[in-house]
């Protein structure tokens, strides 16, 4: 077959299916969204949304342990959810191969933070490869899996919203035969009791000592002779930048981000005059670096915050200006992003504003109503802390109807994360009004389906959870349980009035279709 366009996230799931993966599990979050989108698409996977991405490598994990080789995709913040099964599975180690995406956000394109998620490789002694482009994406991936079922290990596969969303030529390949599955006792190695724990560990180290072994004779990490004078250590993305700064010079290419390759390092540098270490956000490469005894540079002069360019690495590497593009002859407008017309969220936010109250807010594309016209919402920090952080504030300043913030949360977000401080609420006799806001979908990441749609990722019905009976099983009183058509204005704001007023703990539900995915729906209907 010839060639493909595909993004980054197309390869990876096609990458995933040649390698004879047949499980597939995550939660939607930007980049990494249309990798499991995609590779529901190919035959013999079998794929699902959790309901956050704890879960999802739990169950990825068990998918693993039962001889399926299994993708689990997420974006960077993600892992933190995850974290807690993470560093375990790297003691348990695998049966089919288990690969973990970590799609990481330079520049917080859709994110609350930038946090570099290399250093969940080194924390949780897993190797972590990285690819540069989308024919990278697809074999890298390909190469976890192999990685994966010859040390017995989980295996991270890094990317960027740069090389997510980006297109490249991809030649596609054969396609594996799946491992047959089945689940082979084996109490020593899953199940980890501080005394099977500490031999595991043991092997953990011994792992790592041979993956950096090996690091130095993977094809992966590769060395391209240019100008001695000067040479650039690389992962990823950001060796395309470099490369088209800088395509005279010698690179050393890391394809395995972690473990480090000692002997092709030394090797390297002792071929060039001046060396840099080219990396965007953390010095996680030129720490090791620098730490082995060689004189590199790199956040001397490269920033530590934010994407890299070819501008940039070329501007901060010469001293010499990057011969850009002439500025447009008129100013562009600038275009803040807002709620869409339409959108039902409006309605509360629009109320919450008039009532002044202070509005711990959460993840999603209502996380807008913190921007005029509305300038409703005043703490957003993690997935579910809406929530909670509401109940600290309540804490903090006494309690009562007049000292309790609301807590807005999406569907999908509550579902994530916002049940558990729900629970926290009730057991701990908290009295603040939690407001969801169901628009239906799980809209900021393109429309996924959640618990509350009642539709699997497959597009095929499922139980849809109840709100009224959630609340009554966390203890609230009937009538402080209300699910209100967020498009009726005065339904809504009389039910917040009132409900604000019984100095109890509350759960409103104000419903109404996103608007995008109603025209969408009304779309497929003609």
């Amino acid at each position: 077959m010839d060639k493909m366009l595909l993004s980054g996230n197309e390869a990876i799931a096609l990458g995933a299916h040649e390698a004879g993966a047949t499980v597939g599990v995550g939660y939607p979050g930007t980049p990494s969204t249309e990798i499991l989108e995609n590779f529901k698409l190919h035959p013999g996977s079998r794929c699902e949304w959790s309901i956050n991405e704890k879960v999802a490598l739990e169950v990825g994990l068990g998918a693993s342990l039962a001889g399926a080789r299994t993708l689990v995709t997420m974006k960077h913040v993600g892992i933190n959810v995850a974290a807690d099964p993470l560093f375990t599975a790297s003691y348990t180690g695998v049966k089919g191969g288990l690969v973990i995406i970590t799609a990481d956000d330079p520049g917080m394109h859709s994110s609350q933070n930038e946090q570099d998620n290399r250093n969940y490789a080194k924390a949780a002694k897993i190797p972590m490869l990285e690819p540069a482009d989308s024919q990278e994406a697809k074999d890298f991936t390909k190469l976890a899996f192999e990685l994966s079922e010859r040390y017995d290990t989980p295996v991270f596969l890094r990317t960027t919203t740069r090389l997510s969303h980006s297109m490249g030529l991809v030649a596609p390949g054969q396609t594996a035969t799946p491992p047959p599955v089945g689940f082979d006792k084996d109490k020593k190695k899953y199940v980890m009791l501080p005394g099977h724990a500490r031999a595991r560990h043991e092997l953990v180290e011994r792992r790592m000592a041979a993956l950096s072994k090996d690091a130095d004779h993977m094809a992966v990490n590769a060395i391209e002779k240019g100008d001695p004078k000067l040479g650039f250590i690389v992962s990823g993305v950001a060796y395309q930048y470099v490369k088209e700064a800088f395509p005279k010079a010698s690179f050393l290419k890391l394809g395995m981000a972690y473990p480090f390759p000692d002997g092709k390092i030394r090797e390297f540098r002792s071929m060039v005059e001046e060396a840099y270490v080219i990396e965007e956000l953390d010095p996680f490469i030129e720490e090791h670096v620098k730490a082995m005894g060689l004189k590199v540079h790199g956040k001397d002069v490269i920033p530590l915050t934010g994407e890299l360019s070819p501008e940039l690495i070329h501007a901060a590497v010469s001293g010499e200006p990057w011969a850009c593009p002439p500025a447009p002859a008129f100013p562009v407008p600038p275009r803040p992003p807002a709620l869409c017309p339409g959108c039902p969220h409006r309605t509360v936010f629009g109320i919450l504003k008039d009532l002044g109250a202070l509005v711990t807010g959460d993840i999603g594309c209502y996380t807008l109503g913190v921007l005029p016209p509305f300038s409703a919402i005043d703490t957003c920090v993690d997935m579910g802390a809406s929530v909670s952080m509401a109940q600290g504030v309540e804490l903090a300043l006494g309690g009562g109807a007049a000292n309790s913030p609301i807590a807005v949360i999406g569907d999908s977000t509550f579902a994530h994360s916002g049940i558990s401080g729900l629970f926290n609420a009730a057991y701990n006799k908290r009295n603040g009004l939690i407001i969801v806001l169901d628009n239906g979908t799980t809209a900021m990441t393109g429309m996924q389906p959640n618990p509350f749609t009642g539709q699997t990722i497959a597009e095929e019905p499922t139980v849809v959870i109840d709100y009224v009976k959630l609340g009554e099983a966390a203890g609230l009183a009937p009538g402080n349980i209300r699910i209100v058509d967020a498009y009726k204005k005065e339904e809504v704001e009389t039910a917040i009035k009132e409900l604000r007023a019984t100095g109890k703990l509350s759960l409103l539900v104000a419903k109404g279709l996103c608007v995008i995915l109603r025209r969408k729906s009304h779309g497929k209907k003609n």
